[in-house]
């Protein structure tokens, strides 16, 4: 996803807000494609951070009075899958910054309809549409984390089928998750909120190593998360 571009590049906290913001689709809201597949030969992305400004005068939507740094910027920056990319750049009058930042600002709005995301006037609803992605999760921790005997060994290719399995699923999945619960904080209880944003900020940390290569002491899947909205308040 990245370019060789100096500071017209963006940098590896602005690759991770972009695939947050992203959640794994590309942001042309007139496109649904997913940005990471899974193929029978693995993994593979069409994710292609794109300019708004061009990152060099001569390119499409140039504006000489943005620095380099403005233009590796992440408002500057949009995610979108190659053929988007394609099209904005060989046609930039028809697409105009204006349009490629309308783009980002209604990508949000799309994602709550893409994770089937509304408000629910009971906790069993909310917790019927987030049950299934949890327990998907779940499943591939098992069967693939960092924790089975595999890992260890550098030529079984499990740590790579993990990262894969991250990218391609945990991490959408997440995102999915958080969308359906914060349109239901209505129906959190206090001890519930926390566990919201303590899985919020664990899903920070995965998105950082995974994404922008981040080696830190990462926050842990917060236990309580397994049993959110289980129950009457």
């Amino acid at each position: 996803m990245a370019c060789s571009r100096g500071a017209a590049s963006p940098n590896a906290h602005t690759q991770r807000r972009l695939f947050a913001a992203s959640a794994g689709y590309c942001q042309n809201p007139g496109c649904s494609k997913e940005l990471f597949i899974e193929t029978p030969e693995g993994s593979i992305h069409i994710a292609e951070m794109a300019h708004v400004f061009a990152a060099n005068d001569g390119g499409p939507r140039g504006n000489p009075e943005l620095s380099e740094e403005e233009r590796g910027s992440f408002n500057n920056l949009i995610m979108l899958c190659a053929n988007c990319h394609t099209m904005v750049d060989k046609a930039p009058e028809s697409y105009s910054d204006d349009i490629m930042l309308q783009w980002k600002r209604s990508h949000e709005e799309k994602l709550l309809t893409l994770f089937g995301a509304r408000s629910f006037s009971e906790r069993s609803q909310a917790r019927q549409a987030i049950e299934p992605i949890l327990e998907e999760n779940s499943a591939i921790f098992s069967d693939f984390g960092p924790h089975i005997a595999l890992a260890d060994n550098p030529e079984s290719g499990a740590a790579e089928k993990w990262k894969r399995k991250v990218i391609c699923r945990i991490l959408p999945n997440n995102k999915k998750i958080m969308a359906i619960i914060d349109l239901n904080r209505h129906l959190l209880s206090d001890e519930e909120r926390v566990t919201l944003e303590r899985f919020r900020q664990h899903v920070d940390d995965l998105e950082a190593f995974h994404i922008a290569g981040v080696r830190e002491d990462a926050s842990q899947f917060p236990a309580s998360m397994k049993n959110i909205l289980i129950g009457r308040l």
